[in-house]
């Protein structure tokens, strides 16, 4: 026997090589020893759809009410969806989605839960495809995976809301149900890519991603992996600015995309969406700065969150200065996000740009350091939040974590190295190096 992931995998790659009839007798296989496995059940009216068989819609509106009822609201509105795609009404599915998953609804709750897919380990009897298929294949499959849950009663009373959905009132999740763009990506596709300009966000109805950042020698960072209800994409369209990570399929993925322009139809409500979205870029950002950034290295996850905890946030304005060139140094700043401009003032009274800062970057480390006054002034240039850290608490930090101590000193010594190559100076008196 194959295991059920594996099946899918092989699955997926016949339907992507126009093998519809070979996936669909391999999706029937996992919905035969499986039949909670509503994603399978997708698949094969997605195969039968895709061989013209009309009996697909069944397919679709039994499984997307099996969703619906089971805990997997987006799974239900892709059901939906294509559905409308096709010229099914599907309005009764997405009238009890908003009434079951809105603000107002009674089912939602915080002791909630959801009817899980069947491990990915469970073994499935599988035909072999490069035999001609029986006569009755298809026909026995889409009648396998339109009935396979009809007796099925022990579904959970209480549901998990729809991020950031469910949060808004009925009137309006209805208006953002109809801006929805549903995206079905096959395992390796980008969805987003690093640097590219931040136009929409993204809602995961299924499948699995990953999310990765790119340095400049082409090393991959590992920043999280997706799956279904999460949120994506939300920082950069925030922000106006371009993506910070790069996001891949790996399987079969089915997304919804939220544009800028969608977000227009929610006129009245954007303060509780664009507050909702913030409180998830937040968290994301938080999670990034943990996974990437050296002075969190030295400790484990639970130790991570204690010193992400003793930090205090601040968001800036463009233009506000963080710190001041010559003030005595309060301790330890890190960019959760934005951009900041460094510079220093020279003896003429010109300002003499240093360089510029951004999400992840530390700074102020140099007068804990040196236990000296900061020699350059740091200004937000765009919307920025930055985490802080006090004197007292950096300090302590150092003196009980020499892995910590060595990050700030080396980050330290290469700031010095970098500005004097910048202004040209071949030595610079440890007192007056242009440092923050």
């Amino acid at each position: 026997m194959v295991s059920l992931g594996d099946v899918k995998r092989s699955a997926a790659t016949l339907f992507a090589q126009g093998q519809h009839l070979a996936a669909l007798r391999l999706y029937d296989a996992i919905v035969a020893v499986a039949p909670l496995d509503y994603d399978a059940r997708i698949r094969v009216a997605d195969a039968a759809l895709a061989l013209g068989d009309a009996r697909a819609a069944n397919i679709y509106r039994a499984a997307g009410w099996y969703c619906l009822k089971s805990g997997h609201p987006l799974a239900a509105l892709v059901c939906a969806r294509v559905l409308e795609a096709h010229g099914a009404d599907a309005s009764d599915l997405l009238a009890s989605l908003v009434v079951t998953y809105g603000t107002e609804s009674e089912r939602l709750g915080k002791v909630a839960a959801r009817i899980a897919l069947p491990p990915d380990t469970i073994g499935v009897e599988v035909p072999d495809v490069r035999l001609p298929a029986p006569a009755d294949a298809v026909q026995v499959a889409i009648a396998r995976a339109e009935h396979a849950t009809d007796n099925f009663k022990e579904f959970p009373e209480s549901l998990h809301p729809i991020p950031l959905l469910s949060t808004l009132t009925e009137a309006a999740f209805r208006r953002v149900l109809g801006t929805l763009v549903l995206r079905r990506l096959p395992a390796g596709a980008a969805v987003i890519r690093e640097g590219e300009a931040g136009n929409s966000f993204f809602f995961v109805a299924g499948g699995q991603l990953r999310v990765f950042a790119t340095d400049g020698l082409g090393r991959q960072t590992e920043l999280a992996k997706l799956g279904e209800n999460a949120v994506f994409g939300e920082m950069a369209l925030l922000s106006a600015q371009p993506r910070t990570a790069t996001v891949e399929c790996t399987s079969d993925v089915d997304l919804f995309e939220v544009t800028r322009q969608s977000l227009t139809v929610l006129a009245d409500e954007l303060g509780a969406v664009a507050e909702a979205l913030h409180g998830f870029t937040r968290e994301r950002l938080l999670g990034n700065l943990m996974a990437t950034s050296a002075l969190f290295k030295p400790f484990n996850r639970m130790q991570q969150r204690d010193l992400l905890r003793r930090f205090s946030s601040h968001d800036v304005a463009p233009g506000t200065i963080v710190i001041n060139e010559g003030e005595e140094g309060r301790g330890l700043f890190v960019v959760l996000s934005g951009d900041l401009d460094v510079s220093r003032r020279a003896a003429d009274g010109n300002v003499i740009p240093l360089g510029g800062l951004k999400t992840g970057d530390v700074f102020g480390e140099i007068s804990m350091v040196r236990k000296a006054p900061t020699t350059a002034t740091v200004v937000a240039q765009r919307a920025a939040t930055v985490l802080f850290l006090g004197r007292e608490f950096v300090e302590r930090m150092v003196a009980g974590v020499p892995e910590i101590k060595n990050y700030l000193e080396a980050l330290a010594e290469g700031r010095e190295i970098d500005n004097q190559l910048l202004l040209g100076e071949e030595e610079i008196p440890a007192d007056e190096r242009i440092l923050i």
